[in-house]
């Protein structure tokens, strides 16, 4: 939350800002840090006006800025800038006001002689346990300019292959919704006037005709219970998916759902290679390896898998072993994690399945787009031809008639 402070520098003069922190008493640290004496502090009033577009993500810190930072910090560092002007120079320069008051914040933890890695832990929002880990092996190994540079690849990568998965989504639903607004207006309007010449004739009515006209007038006397039901339906839905329960739910659709499957379960493959090879490169302890990917994997069927992998392991099982034990695993990649402990080249190994499942995913994309709309296509036609020969073909009968 936001906090709107008053403050006197050294020499006296008056300094009024905000700070984004997790409550009072850290808002006051962290404007102490910045060498100020604070005078007042207040918690700030969120927006509420017309024109308010926190909605849209405007107050938050998207994986894109996360991996520009990193990027960033990588040529920085490249350029034997110090840790401290480098965070400066970036809070200085970014659009994204929560990422500048993050990055204001760790250049203050670091001038007043916190570690990198012990500054990002405090901002959980923005650097999840595998960013802060890889920053801190960074630290412990000399290779801090390496670790930012890995993770800049590993997010970059991460984030065009989850926006290719995303975006070939939106397509379908665009249309979908296109379709459903298309139906209910012809289904409110247009339907009941023909309907009401067909009521008047003498002509026998078609099963198919009596079921739309039923709809229809479903539509136009309860047409206000039928929007309030899915409104509800659709807030039931996403409060739903927010709970532990609904997580799960729907993250085991995603790898059941025979249209998806082939998608999210190779998504997840690769993200889970990618993960433990980037750490692993790090010289980063193989369990602890596994844990950080189980939060970051973003499945909760793939988590408690790699936790119960990570419980193996500690036990003494290989992991190859343990990730055999599970059939969201293919054996082909278990086959090759066991060629890589055999030969002593896990991380070159996991590398290449990393690069398979990510290539597999885009082709499983790029053929689902290819698809959708030869498919989405027959499906409309088929839908208005229905439609429309339902009470058409009345209306012809009449004119016949006559």
């Amino acid at each position: 939350m936001l906090f709107n402070y008053e403050a006197i520098t050294n020499t006296g003069e008056k300094k009024i800002g905000t700070v984004d922190a997790s409550s009072r008493d850290v808002a006051i640290v962290a404007v102490q840090r910045r060498g100020l004496i604070l005078s007042s502090i207040k918690e700030g009033v969120e927006d509420k006006g017309l024109f308010n577009l926190s909605f849209l993500g405007k107050g938050k810190i998207s994986m894109k800025d996360v991996v520009i930072m990193s990027r960033q910090m990588s040529t920085l560092f490249e350029s034997q800038v110090s840790a401290l002007k480098a965070f400066n120079l970036l809070a200085g320069n970014t659009a994204n006001k929560k990422l500048k008051n993050v990055l204001e914040e760790i250049s203050e933890d670091i001038k007043s002689g916190v570690t990198i890695s012990g500054s990002l832990a405090k901002h959980p929002d923005a650097f999840s346990d595998f960013y802060v880990n890889m920053v801190k092996a960074g630290e412990e190994s000399g290779k801090l300019t390496q670790s930012f540079s890995y993770l800049a690849d590993y997010l970059e990568r991460q984030y065009r292959l989850t926006s290719k998965t995303k975006n070939a989504l939106i397509y379908p639903g665009f249309v979908i919704g296109v379709f459903v607004l298309v139906m209910v207006m012809m289904f409110t309007f247009i339907v009941p006037k023909l309907a009401s010449i067909i009521k008047e004739s003498d002509v026998a009515i078609p099963l198919s005709t009596k079921i739309i006209m039923k709809v229809s007038d479903i539509f136009v006397n309860y047409g206000l219970f039928v929007l309030l039901a899915v409104v509800v339906f659709v807030v039931f839905v996403i409060k739903f998916a927010k709970t532990d329960a609904g997580k799960r739910y729907f993250d085991k659709l995603k790898i059941s759902v025979p249209v998806f499957r082939n998608i999210y379960s190779k998504l997840y493959l690769s993200r889970i290679a990618d993960n433990m090879e980037t750490m692993l490169s790090s010289s980063i302890p193989i369990v602890r390896a596994i844990e950080l990917t189980s939060n970051v994997v973003g499945s909760s069927i793939f988590e408690d898998l790699l936790r119960e992998v990570a419980e193996d392991v500690k036990s003494g099982s290989s992991l190859s072993d343990a990730f055999s034990k599970h059939e969201e695993i293919p054996q082909i990649m278990a086959g090759m994690i066991k060629v890589g402990e055999e030969t002593g080249s896990m991380g070159n190994i996991l590398k290449t399945l990393g690069s398979f499942y990510g290539r597999e995913v885009n082709e499983a994309v790029d053929t689902m787009v290819s698809l959708i709309e030869p498919i989405m296509i027959i499906c409309l036609g088929l839908g208005v031809g229905i439609l429309l020969s339902s009470i058409l073909m009345p209306i012809y009968n009449i004119a016949g008639a006559q």
